[in-house]
């Protein structure tokens, strides 16, 4: 399977839009945690992409792969825009390394400019935001407990795709579908919510194609940046990101192996980008939702 389009046309967007300026930004800190994987600018922005543990060769005491791996310590001090080829031809850590400089980027991109395409709106859930209302049937990519949670708590009509069902609770296992059955799948979803994590996998672009066009389309996870062009070419309609507020603070919780569960609401915000461009059919979604 090829390398993800959107990764590349990400990388594309943050050198258009940062310039010469994004050369001159040097990588301060880097952490590769249990769930996140976090990279601090010199301009103090911080990017993040999903650890992904399970791509380690030989997951146990002193792989032979480790001199493969990324030495946080090294890090310090080269320009970050250097790790960008690193989203393209790496694989497992090395890639989420690749993908938190990308995010990073893309945090001074918006600074710099916002996209004047999305509307960015903070202390959103990503599944609030989809507008969800009784009936529509909603596919899950990636085990999203809370959103699995409120799915069986309103009765909506669902499928979860998940590679590793082991993640899945018993009474959750009558909505699984294998991960390869998505052809079939995607297309019954009146809403598609994606784990941000198939950007690693290379099954994001596949996904989305997947989709019918009047579908509302969600990506959500840390390891969503803030440069949202490739997304919206593919008809995305929310995007369900991360600003990290304390940008220390927030790698320390990662070094520590936390999760969003500890990180949201301290040294982090939910935030999402919502496509300005289907203003109108959000406003008939949410108007259903209040009937």
């Amino acid at each position: 399977m090829s390398k993800c389009g959107i990764l590349t046309e990400t990388i594309e967007a943050i050198r258009n839009a940062g310039g010469d300026e994004i050369d001159r930004l040097a990588i301060e800190r880097v952490v590769v945690g249990l769930f996140f994987t976090g990279m601090k600018l010199s301009s103090g922005h911080v990017g993040v992409c999903a650890t992904p543990v399970k791509t380690i060769p030989d997951a146990v005491c002193c792989p032979s792969s480790t001199h493969a791996m990324p030495f946080p310590g090294k890090m310090h001090g080269r320009r970050a825009a250097d790790f960008l080829d690193e989203v393209e031809r790496a694989d497992g850590i090395r890639r989420a390394v690749g993908v938190a400089a990308m995010n990073a980027l893309a945090a001074f991109c918006w600074d710099r400019k916002p996209h004047p395409g999305v509307e960015l709106q903070s202390g959103i859930d990503a599944f609030d935001a989809a507008g969800i209302v009784p009936g529509q049937t909603v596919v899950v990519v990636g085990a999203f407990v809370p959103f699995l949670r409120e799915l069986k708590r309103r009765g909506n009509p669902f499928f979860v795709l998940e590679q590793d069902p082991a993640t899945l609770k018993a009474d959750e296992m009558p909505f699984y579908r294998p991960a390869s059955e998505f052809p079939a799948v995607v297309p019954q979803a009146d809403v598609l919510l994606v784990t941000g994590t198939t950007l690693l996998n290379d099954t994001l672009d596949d996904l989305l194609a997947a989709a019918r066009p009047d579908a509302c389309k969600v990506v959500v996870g840390p390891t969503v940046g803030l440069v949202p062009d490739a997304y919206l070419r593919r008809g995305c309609d929310i995007l369900g990101s991360i600003q990290v507020t304390r940008a220390d603070e927030f790698l320390d919780v990662l070094t520590e192996g936390g999760s969003g569960y500890h990180f949201f609401g301290k040294s982090a915000d939910k935030v999402v980008l919502r496509a300005r461009r289907r203003d109108g059919a959000r406003k008939e979604r949410d108007a259903l939702a209040v009937a």
